[in-house]
This record gives structure tokens, sequence and C-alpha cells, in this order.
């Protein structure tokens, strides 16, 4: 099951959650203090690029029957789409630049190139999945109610494609985003609010329209009066884009929370829940992709998947020096600190969804110790008093250790079954 007090699980005390919190705070006040013009230089430089890399690809695919130059006008396009969505749009309406007061560059002003309505996604993803992130039933993103990705959601027949799944969403992910909070299916069950819905389905429905006219209509009429292209051959070019900057936003999201070692958690955990213990359920439900500068900037600093989910509001480009703190505390407290290579943590994704097609009986963890799945059971057999300081080497014994021990006594069992 998932956790239910990320407190036994996290084996920390009360006091440890206050202290944790203050050295979590002082981050953040120390990050707010410094933020300037060299931040400010940052973005409206990101965004300039981002436009001037947008015109290059649109350039190249009406001024050239080439193949060659098709191509490179795709990918420079496709690029363009995914630098708009990651590094800036994503990062803007999370609201990292408001202390800059440009009304250009302000979460409630911008609204991205994508099929879904930038105050839909607000509402989804900065207050919804930020706030309770990883709480089965209360976090939409745990598996987006279509893939299982946690033994938690009991196994049902259509979850037999869950891998199928994963792939049109991937493909298609602007339109999953896009119609994610419209909650039809809520109104169907007779749990949702009917005139709201058909409010946001307006909104979205316009929204929907006018990135179609631009993106299949728009500008392959305004490429076709080129002798070198055609309205076909720029509404391909775009679809193709599309779907390109849909399965990257896809692979980056869900490596930063279905890689093992990404925990979930129950309604319980939160009630009541402190600073500290927020902060703890952020620390415990991400993980990272070990990226240098170019990957970071192409993921849009999601690869620094925990310190965005500390701080979602502050900087990206603050996030590499964040880190450093942040991994300090969690070795302090002897806390896990999920990172892995890109490929290493897609993998782990995908294996999640494809063993979770299977009914439970297939499995072989338990679903309180399995790679995608834990609680605090998996440490009944740890004596009582485990927490603390080791007597033996006077380090702090913790959820890493605890971890450590508890796979090694697994590891013991099989060689002993082996022998």
């Amino acid at each position: 099951m998932a956790v239910t007090d990320v407190e036994v699980f996290a084996h920390l005390s009360d006091a440890d959650v206050e202290n944790l919190s203050a050295e979590l705070d002082a981050i953040r006040r120390d990050i707010e203090a410094a933020r300037g013009e060299r931040d400010a230089r940052y973005i409206r430089r990101t965004i300039a690029a981002q436009r001037a890399l947008e015109v290059t690809g649109r350039v190249l695919l009406a001024g050239s029957s080439r193949r060659w130059a098709r191509w490179t006008g795709t990918a420079t396009l496709a690029v363009a789409k995914i630098v708009e969505n990651m590094e800036i749009g994503h990062n803007v309406m999370h609201g990292q630049w408001d202390w800059m007061n440009d009304p250009e560059i302000h979460s409630t002003g911008w609204e991205w190139d994508m099929a879904g309505a930038s105050k839909h996604w607000r509402f989804t993803h900065n207050f919804q999945h930020h706030k309770y992130t990883n709480i089965l039933g209360m976090d939409d993103d745990v598996g987006y109610g279509l893939i299982r990705v946690t033994r938690d959601t009991p196994w049902q027949r259509f979850n037999l494609f869950n891998v199928f799944y994963n792939v049109m969403l991937a493909v298609g992910f602007e339109w999953g985003v896009g119609l994610q909070h419209l909650e039809i299916g809520k109104v169907f069950m007779g749990r949702g609010d009917r005139e709201a819905t058909v409010v946001r389905v307006r909104e979205f429905t316009s929204k929907a329209g006018r990135q179609l006219l631009k993106d299949y209509v728009a500008f392959p009429a305004l490429t076709s009066l080129s002798p070198g292209a055609t309205f076909a051959s720029t509404a391909k070019a775009n679809a193709i884009a599309n779907v390109i900057r849909n399965i990257w936003s896809n692979a980056i999201i869900f490596c930063g929370h279905f890689p093992d070692g990404a925990e979930k958690f129950t309604r319980t955990d939160m009630v009541g829940e402190s600073q500290g213990q927020w902060y703890l359920r952020q620390l415990l439900g991400s993980a990272n992709i070990d990226a240098g500068p170019v990957m970071r900037f192409f993921s849009g600093s999601l690869s620094h998947q925990i310190e965005h989910h500390l701080f979602p509001d502050l900087p990206s480009v603050r996030y590499p020096e964040i880190a450093v703190r942040v991994r300090a505390v969690c070795d302090k407290y002897d806390l896990p600190y999920t990172s892995g290579p890109f490929l290493v943590q897609y993998a782990k994704t995908w294996r999640t969804i494809a063993k979770l097609s299977l009914p439970d009986r297939f499995l072989r963890h338990t679903a309180d110790d399995a790679p995608e799945t834990r609680s605090e059971k998996m440490f009944a057999g740890l004596e009582p008093g485990y927490a603390g300081t080791d007597p033996l080497t006077g380090r702090r014994r913790g959820l890493k250790t605890a971890i450590a021990a508890v796979r090694g006594w697994r590891r013991e069992r099989v060689l002993d079954r082996a022998a």
C-alpha cells in the first residue's frame, strides 16, 4: 500500500521534520533575496532565442522544397516548441518570474503553445498536483485516470492495455493535458458540476480551436504562398513537431514521478499536514534526472524535479545551486535523493507501466515493498528504535539506511533459497 504516515516511513521525529522545514525555508529565503538582473536577463534571452528558433524553422519550411530543408525546419520547430512548453511556458505559469512585475512574463497572462487553456493547467497542475503530489485520489497526475502506476489502484481488465494507453498519451500529450481539467467523467458519474463543466468545455474548445487554426490552417496557408512549400508539407511538419514535443514532455514528466523511489501517499497522510511534512512528501514523491546544462535546459529544468516540487515558484535557472543544498539536507537526515540517468529513469517508468498491466497475482513483490509502491509496513522487521544513531558507527540511521537494510535481507533470502 502507499505511505500512510510520512514521518514513520521517513524515520523522522516531529522535531526532525520541524528542523528540516526550517533548513528548506532558509534555502527559499536565500534564493528569493538573491533574485535579480541575472535571472531576468536569463528568461528574456530564453524567450528571444525560442522565438528566433521558431522563425528559423518556419522560414526553412517555407523557403525550400529540398528534403533536408523540410526536415531541418521541422526539427527546429520541434525544438522551439519544446523550449516554449518546458523552460518557458511551464515555468512562467508557475509564477517563477512574477517578481519581475513584467506583464509579458507573468503567470496570469501567459498563454502557451498548447491545445489546453493555460488557466485550466494552472489549476490542475499548480494547485492539485503540486499541493497533493502523489496522493491517491487527489492528484490526477497519478496515472492521469488512465494508466495504472501503483498497486494501490485495483487492477481492472482495461489495465491490460497500460502500455498502449501510455503510447497514445505520449503522442497526444497536449490533448491529454487539455482535457484533464474538464472532468467530464465525473459529470457522467453524477459527481461533477455540470454547469461548471460546460464553461470549461467552452473555454477548452475555444483555445484548442485557435491552436488547430494556427498550426493546420494559418501557417500552412501562409507558407503555401512560397514556391518552395505546399499547404500539406507545412501542416505535416507542424504535426510532426507537435508529436515530438508531446513525446518529450511526457517522457520528462513521467521520469519525475514514476521511476523507482518516487513514493505514493494515502489521503490520511495529508490530514493536518504541516509545512515540514509537505516538504518531506515532495522530497519522497519526486525523482530527478542526472543531467548536464543542455539536458537541464531542454527538460525545462525538470531534471531537478525534486527541487522544482520543493520550490515550484523559484526561478528554474537557480535549481542547480538549490540542488547542492537539498542533497546536503537529505544526507543530514539520511533521506534518499532519487536520481538517475534519463534512459534509466525512463526505462523504469515503462517497466512499471508494463508490469502493472497484469493482475497482482502475477507480480513478485508485495504491495508494501515493491519498486513502484512502498509503505512503512516494509520496515516491520526492523528492531524497535532502529531510527536514530547507529550504536556501532555513530551515524544517523534513517530511511535511506532502513531501505538498504530491507533490501539486504531480501537478497539474503534469495541466496538462501538458491542454496
